[in-house]
């Protein structure tokens, strides 16, 4: 067993395992009969250990989480097995007994802090009230303590945040809170569900190293539930592999990520974003350069020396103020966009990269009319989009489609996902019912998912299966260009991947034009020709995907790609 590096740690400790889980079974009554969710699951974590435990949705790795933190949903189940915390069985305890350790002795970090922070409370009073549930402080030793909480979590100005609410913080800041509410009682053991999937590479260092300074100072070990195999590299020594709802590799974590044994794990790893990917090849291209010694980013570079016509998209000092209230008539202004410049080529992808408030998403909006602009103008195939007629909007949007990060919350859940393809041909007036019908099957296809999907509605569909049907309905008007806003950010690696594959395929055969808006710089590197960094507003540099990663001119540029979790670990590559 290697010595932990963590301070505060008996040696003697480490013979036992801080938590023991061993042959745990999880089982959920459905209308169909009983599910074994989880078949299984045995492993070890010491104290002042950090583990991940890694698989795509479904492999049941969230299920195992809140099993042993007794967490289950009504219809579910701890089957079998046992969960051994400090010598009690988890498995076994009474939910009073439970609820005494929850919290006190194992802190949780959950996955959405918008929906686990309660929006009608000031984050302060959500604090206090863990801390006096947890401990026995109380009144002003309490309000005391939630500043000193919120510290540790990294929130500097903490004490006159207290009164503030969770929409008027950050997501970044949000989730410190979170942090800071489930470290509030020094607890031996944190689960962290997917604790900054949703956060820009440098706040999810920031957050990282603050949670990994906390459970150093106080011997807490540390239980990451993630999709994330560079954060797993990084920041766990333990790794769990699931799929299936049965753990497949157990071990070493940089070990099994260089060197992966099980066939799942394997594509895991080869479906991983990292610095070291490059540009997909479509389907298309591969059969079209099949027997040619140059790989993809040699076809892509080719392509790029050729001359092109003028830009398909161009936008040139686009700036976009925003008043901000600040009290009766006060007001102030804030540019979220300034003097924003960069031109895109017909059947080229164009990343917009930065942190939180960079003014990327600002960008879209813009393009996409969802916003006017204050100065500067966007042209679309030589025509100012800025003053495009509103009698001619119908013909843009045709032109011109969104693909959003969170497609179950662009989905209607109340009609069918044959009647949501076709909801953009029925406003546009375009064919009859029976044509339409054929054409949601033709789409459908186009997304790899098979024509029965129509009958069925979101809430069947797996987050990969409801972001390719935003895909489809996003291609009924066989537009020229999609507008990707975080499209794939919430997607398993393997899913990912699919859907990656899937827009560059699309990209190929129907020459479209991407826009593409993310903050993840892996996925950068697999679909982007072109790269525009922004922060704060202003675009800081811009330059060919390939340039702008092997040698990044701006310091800014070069946090952002040194704050890639694992980015520098080199996954294995044995097939």
């Amino acid at each position: 067993m290697k010595e932990s590096t963590n301070v505060n740690i008996d040696p003697n400790a480490q013979e036992i395992p801080l938590l023991q889980v061993r042959d745990l079974q999880i089982t959920f009554k459905t209308v169909n009969g009983e599910v074994n969710a989880v078949r299984g699951v045995s492993f070890d974590l010491y104290q002042g250990e950090n583990l991940a435990i890694v698989g795509e949705s479904g492999s049941g790795k969230s299920t195992t989480a809140t099993a042993i933190l007794d967490l289950l949903a009504e219809n579910g189940r701890v089957s079998g097995g046992s969960a051994l915390f400090n010598g009690k069985d988890l498995t076994k305890l009474s939910r009073k007994e439970m609820e005494h350790i929850r919290g006190r002795e194992i802190g949780y970090v959950p996955q959405d802090p918008m929906s686990n922070l309660n929006p009608v409370w000031n984050v302060g009073f959500q604090v206090k009230e863990t801390i006096e549930a947890n401990t026995e402080l109380r009144g002003k030793d309490a309000k005391a303590r939630v500043i000193e909480v919120l510290k540790e979590a990294g929130l500097s100005d903490a004490g006159s945040r207290l009164r503030q609410y969770p929409n008027q913080f950050s997501g970044g800041m949000r989730q410190r809170v979170l942090i800071g509410i489930g470290m509030s009682a020094r607890p031996k053991l944190l689960v962290a569900d997917e604790p900054t999937s949703a956060l820009d590479v440098t706040v999810q260092r920031r957050i990282l190293d603050h949670l990994g300074t906390l459970t150093r100072e106080h011997g807490t070990s540390v239980m990451f539930i993630t999709h994330d195999l560079g954060l797993a590299a990084e920041r766990a020594e333990k790794l769990v592999v699931m799929y299936k709802g049965q753990v497949v590799e157990y071990g070493d974590s940089k070990e099994i990520l260089a060197d992966p044994k099980h066939p799942y794990t394997k594509r895991l790893v080869a479906a991983a974003p990292s610095l070291a990917s490059r540009r997909i090849q479509s389907a298309v291209e591969s059969k079209a350069t099949a027997g040619t010694v140059g790989d993809a980013v040699a076809v892509a570079r080719d392509q790029a020396a050729v001359p092109t016509e003028a830009p398909l998209i161009s936008v040139d000092n686009v700036t976009k103020i925003y008043d901000i209230s600040q009290g009766g008539f006060k007001k102030t202004q804030f540019k979220a966009a300034d003097n924003v410049s960069f031109k895109i080529a017909k059947g080229k992808t164009m990343a917009i990269v930065g942190e939180s408030g960079s003014g990327k998403s600002t960008i879209a909006k813009l393009f996409l009319k969802l916003e006017d602009i204050s100065s500067g103008t966007m042209t679309f195939d030589g025509r100012d989009v800025g003053s495009w007629p509103k009698r001619e909007l119908l013909e843009f949007r045709r032109r011109v489609q969104p693909v959003f990060q969170d497609p179950y919350g662009t989905l209607d859940p109340m009609r069918s996902i044959g009647a949501s393809i076709a909801e953009p041909l029925v406003t546009h007036g375009i064919g009859d019912t029976a044509s339409n019908r054929k054409t949601v099957a033709e789409l459908l296809e186009q997304v790899s998912l098979p024509a029965s999907t129509a009958n069925r509605y979101p809430n069947e569909l797996s987050g990969g299966q409801r972001q390719r049907i935003a895909i489809a309905r996003a291609l009924a008007l066989k537009p020229e260009v999609l507008v990707l806003d975080e499209a794939v950010s919430a997607l398993d690696v393997l899913v990912q991947a699919q859907v990656l594959q899937l827009l560059a395929d699309l990209q190929a055969e129907l020459d479209l034009t991407y826009l593409f808006i993310t903050h993840d710089l892996g996925v950068v590197r697999m679909v982007a020709d072109d790269v525009t960094v922004m922060r704060q507003g202003r675009v800081v540099e811009a330059a060919s995907t390939d340039e702008v990663f092997e040698n990044p001119k701006e310091q800014y540029t070069i946090d952002l790609l040194e704050a890639i979790p694992g980015g520098k670990f080199e996954f294995g590559t044995s097939a």
